[in-house]
């Protein structure tokens, strides 16, 4: 493994990883981004003039793009994270999920059949496994997990999955994949939970929380998460689905208090709002098979990375308002501010 293709290497944990890898290890990394509004080139600005880096603006569903891009940086390995992830914009559009996450992996499996590799690394997610019960706690998703998607994201997630599966089964390709819990860390776009709560309390503003704030989450620091995908990438075997989880549930509402009380702001800038359709009450995931066969373990503890997040947050006020202007205004008030309910 020498020369890496990150897909989606501008988004926020593609654009982590890309930064880890850079900082950790002799590998070349190509970013390979279609740019959408997830992703953004300040992420990267840092390395930008790294030897060891190169940026290739382009679409996953793109073969002949991906082919070029492959041959021309002598490629021998892909990490996929090039993919639609919000769960709500998906409810209110599917399509842009099923075309990336589901014909823009088919396409890169294609290529890389054809090319030939050393690793084919799949980032998904624990929501392909659907929800647990909230009064079962000791029970947690395992690899072993039925794939039950609930939302049109996870279910483009599954298929893609499926996939490589297929592809691992039918023509032998070493495809890896990995589902991780929620992430969270600097550079996250703030639409996610964590982020958003971070600049609406700076701001003042009022904290949408969906339905009771019960959901239960799982919250793994991105850097974790890149430590993990390096771990699988070097000594993961072909075939397998590795899970990778901080081992740290939290309710949503406690997150937003803790972010609150950190930040010095009232509780009473919490607003309920209408819970979203199929909203999974709870996520958990075991962890034990990554920890026994490559032996990772998160690093980082919650309120050890809250704390970092948020100062990164408070640090790089400029990051996040060029991103929060325009394209994510727009759709902030279409899907939050018609669902406000009560304070």
């Amino acid at each position: 493994m020498k020369n890496i293709l990150v897909t989606g290497g501008a988004g926020f944990i593609g654009s982590n990883f890309v930064r880890f890898v850079l900082k950790n290890t002799e590998y070349k990394v190509t970013n390979f981004d279609k740019l959408t509004y997830a992703g953004n080139l300040e992420n990267l600005i840092e390395i930008e003039s790294n030897p060891n880096y190169k940026f290739v603006k382009g679409d996953i569903c793109d073969s002949a793009a991906v082919e070029k891009t492959m041959v021309q940086n002598d490629i021998d390995t892909i990490v996929n994270f090039a993919a639609e992830s919000h769960v709500d914009r998906s409810i209110l559009g599917s399509k842009d999920f099923i075309i990336t996450n589901v014909l823009g992996t088919q396409t890169l499996l294609d290529v890389f059949k054809k090319l030939g590799g050393e690793r084919f690394l799949q980032v998904s997610t624990d929501e392909v496994y659907g929800s647990l019960p909230e009064d079962m706690p000791e029970l947690k998703f395992t690899e072993e997990t039925p794939v039950t998607t609930n939302s049109p994201y996870s279910a483009s997630k599954a298929g893609a999955d499926l996939l490589c599966n297929a592809y691992y089964h039918t023509h032998g390709l070493p495809v890896l994949i990995t589902r991780c819990s929620n992430n969270y860390g600097p550079y996250q776009f703030p639409e996610k939970l964590i982020p958003l709560m971070i600049v609406k309390a700076m701001n003042d503003e009022h904290l949408p929380v969906y339905g009771d704030g019960k959901n239960i989450r799982d919250w793994l620091y991105v850097d974790d998460h890149c430590s993990a995908i390096l771990a699988v990438l070097e000594r993961g075997n072909p075939g397998e689905v590795y899970n990778i989880g901080g081992n740290n549930e939290w309710f949503n509402i406690d997150i937003v208090k803790l972010i609150l009380e950190k930040l010095g702001r009232s509780q009473e800038l919490i607003t309920y709002v209408k819970d979203r359709p199929g909203h999974d009450r709870r996520y958990a995931i075991d962890s034990a098979k990554i920890t026994r066969e490559l032996g990772w373990e998160p690093a980082y503890r919650f309120p050890e990375g809250i704390e970092h997040t948020i100062k990164w947050y408070q640090e790089n006020e400029d990051w996040w308002r060029k991103v929060m202007s325009g394209e994510y205004e727009k759709y902030y008030k279409e899907n939050y501010s018609s669902k406000e309910t009560h304070h």
